[in-house]
């Protein structure tokens, strides 16, 4: 099982990125959280089988329709997650 805490930069609020990006990873058999952070990017957690996680890395490096991703930063993560959810702004 990978954890893997992603920050997404780029022009990805006001486009469905959140959304998008729990629907990807629901597909995907998932587990963790996205949220808006007030800086304007996007961070997740994401946590699942290896392809899983490498796949859905590589579907944040493109985004949604109408997102412009610059570059999306991927370092270990923690925890266990029962499902996938859009968090608050933080």
């Amino acid at each position: 099982m990978a954890v893997r805490r992603l920050v997404i930069h780029g022009r990805v609020h006001g486009v469905g990125f959140r959304a998008s990006l729990a629907w990807e990873a629901d597909k995907l058999g998932i587990t963790g959280w996205v949220r808006n952070r007030r800086d304007g990017t996007v961070e997740a957690m994401i946590c699942g089988g290896d392809e899983a996680v490498a796949t859905m890395i590589a579907w944040a490096r493109r985004g949604p329709p109408g997102a412009r991703v610059d570059r999306v930063e991927v370092e270990l993560g923690s925890g266990e997650y029962s499902g996938f959810e859009q968090r608050p702004t933080e």
